[in-house]
């Protein structure tokens, strides 16, 4: 009986399949909105969250706490993306990586205080669904009531995939 036990593991052994790499990240792309509905990261990958980020000053001379010291949703957009662009490579990764993005928004007084969403489509069709950057997160964009940044009108989150 030992013997029988000895061969049976032996033999499972020699049986044990390799294991198999992930599989690819899925995303399912809308059709008329660059963003993905889902996004599907398979076992074995590192998921690695960034945290909530904001501006930086775009107008050094412009009143401390006010929007035009870090310019409008489109410079703002901009500034945070690339800040979070730059710690994706300082993590070895780039903006492929991102499988969901969470934008927080303040209504701009610009603009009656509604959100720019047209602002943040412009800087982020620069980093999204480009001819060198297709992969599109899943992202969530809400608007808040205040960001812990005075003067920031933008603050994004987000969540990679490697």
């Amino acid at each position: 009986m030992i013997r029988c036990s000895i061969a049976l593991v032996a033999l499972l052994g020699v049986m044990a399949p390799e294991p198999v790499p992930a599989d690819e990240i899925k995303r399912r792309a809308l059709a008329d909105f660059p963003i993905s509905s889902s996004v599907e990261v398979p076992g074995g990958r590192t998921l690695v969250f960034l945290s909530g980020t904001v501006p930086d000053v775009a107008d050094p001379d412009a009143a401390p706490g006010t929007t035009e010291r870090y310019g409008d949703t489109a410079t703002q957009a901009a500034s945070v993306l690339t800040k979070l662009e730059r710690e994706l490579q300082a993590l070895g990764m780039t903006m492929a990586n991102v499988v969901k993005m969470n934008v927080f928004m303040v209504g701009d007084p610009r603009k009656g205080g509604v959100m720019d969403f047209d602002g943040l489509m412009a800087a982020y069709g620069k980093h999204f669904g480009t001819a060198t950057q297709k992969n599109l997160p899943a992202r969530t964009t809400v608007q808040v009531a205040g960001l812990p940044l005075r003067g920031a009108l933008v603050e994004i989150e987000l969540i990679a995939a490697r």
